[in-house]
């Protein structure tokens, strides 16, 4: 079950919904979210899980599948058995009547997609049906080191918040993905309040909250399943979890999350609050380059400087790029350029004007910024993506050179054997 799902196997043959269900009152409720969705209603069988089995033994498993575990004894055991019968890519949503924490969690564990308490509220059971949709949009399964082109991780980091970090990120993970081609990742670690994925007019799901209480859950077909599909290259791991709700009690999942989605794409673009990482410097530790993202303001040039300190300290590696964000001329900026690079002793790599009218437009289409802008805010898009595609052209390039070199020196054994002779 939720296996990746390989859309040219059998597409034809299979349902978009099947439910099997123990009573009338639970399949009338099935029945009136399924019309709401444009699922057929005669797809609502009788006969719970256990006609379930006998029935997809027999015939094609859907894209969706609803199966009610009232009458059974045995939920965990009888749901593996539904697994051995159904196809990879079926998505199963279980309901029932036992309200228990542990076999929710075992349940969804096993594979199920979601576990409904019964009676069914019409709300909750839409909701699982979407999220459901969602999955089946996913990105497509990416097999890891497949590619011949590079790999990298780009963080986006503002020296504080509102200066228009997240506008960055979501930019240069739109211009990764249209304009170079490349199957690009975003992730929005500002998991109260992240704007990943409403920058693309996109529920954000449940995939990363999901992960951050269930780090053993992490890996490649998690990814698949909990990832938004923005097209055919992009892709949004974000969240809207409650603000009353602490979620990063460590970075271990965190860091286990950037490394799962570096398998599976060539360019992952995580925007990085800064509060998270300064409590977690770790998750740098295998980013190649970090986009900082400034005004020309006096606190902006103070937490520029301690925030180009702080990756000078923890990601030495990283090659940094700072990009001056809504720069406008009337009023001009309360610190002057020459100034600001004064203070943090090194040049503005990119300025982005200010264009009110653009930044809204954007807003309103539910699109990446650099997907709609022109002109000069336009060119400094273009001109920060063509940068970073530059600089890992360049590292590129360095490795395949030291692989050369490593390949004209003797080998050891080589050299040893020589002297015998």
């Amino acid at each position: 079950m939720n296996a990746p799902w390989n859309p040219k196997t059998g597409v034809g043959a299979r349902d978009a919904f099947n439910a099997f269900v123990c009573d009338d009152e639970t399949a009338d409720a099935v029945k009136v979210v399924a019309a709401e969705l444009g699922w057929a209603v005669e797809k609502v069988n009788k006969g719970g899980l256990r006609n379930a089995v006998q029935t997809l033994s027999v015939s094609s498993s859907p894209m969706v599948l609803l199966v009610d575990l009232s009458e059974s004894g045995d939920p965990l055991n009888d749901i593996n058995a539904l697994a051995e019968v159904c196809e990879p890519g079926t998505i199963v949503i279980a309901v029932g009547m036992i309200n228990d924490v542990k076999l929710y969690r075992d349940l969804v564990a096993s594979g199920l997609q979601d576990y409904l308490l019964k009676p069914l509220s019409a709300d909750a059971m839409r909701e699982a049906f979407m999220h459901a949709q969602v999955t089946l949009q996913g990105p497509k399964h990416v097999e890891a080191d497949t590619s011949d082109r590079p790999r990298t991780t780009i963080a986006v980091i503002g020296t504080r918040g509102g200066v228009g970090a997240s506008t960055v990120a979501s930019s240069l993970a739109w211009l990764s993905a249209e304009s170079q081609g490349r199957s690009t990742a975003l992730l929005d670690l500002d998991v109260q309040f992240g704007t990943g994925a409403l920058s693309f007019d996109l529920e954000p799901g449940r995939g990363l909250t999901d992960a951050l209480e269930n780090p053993s859950r992490i890996d490649g077909l998690f990814i698949e399943r909990a990832m938004v599909r923005v097209g055919e290259k992009l892709a949004v791991l974000s969240a809207e979890a409650p603000i009353s709700q602490p979620l990063i009690a460590d970075g271990s999942a965190l860091f286990q999350l950037q490394e799962e989605m570096r398998n599976a794409f060539e360019t992952v673009i995580v925007d990085l609050p800064r509060t998270v990482a300064v409590q977690h410097p770790h998750l740098l530790s295998d980013v190649n380059h970090v986009v900082v993202v400034t005004e020309q303001t006096l606190a902006s040039t103070r937490d520029a400087i301690r925030l180009l300190g702080f990756l000078k300290a923890n990601a030495p590696h990283a090659k940094v790029t700072m990009v001056a964000n809504r720069v406008g001329t009337n009023p001009p900026p309360e610190v002057a350029r020459k100034d600001f690079e004064a203070s943090i002793e090194r040049k503005l790599d990119i300025v982005i004007p200010l264009d009110v009218k653009q930044a809204v437009g954007a807003a309103k289409q539910g699109r990446a910024l650099a997907a709609v802008a022109n002109g000069k805010v336009g060119g400094a898009f273009s001109a920060l993506a063509v940068q970073l595609a530059g600089e890992i052209a360049a590292e590129v390039e360095a490795k395949t050179l030291m692989s050369k070199v490593r390949s004209l020196l003797p080998q050891k054994g080589t050299a040893k054997a020589s002297g015998k002779k």
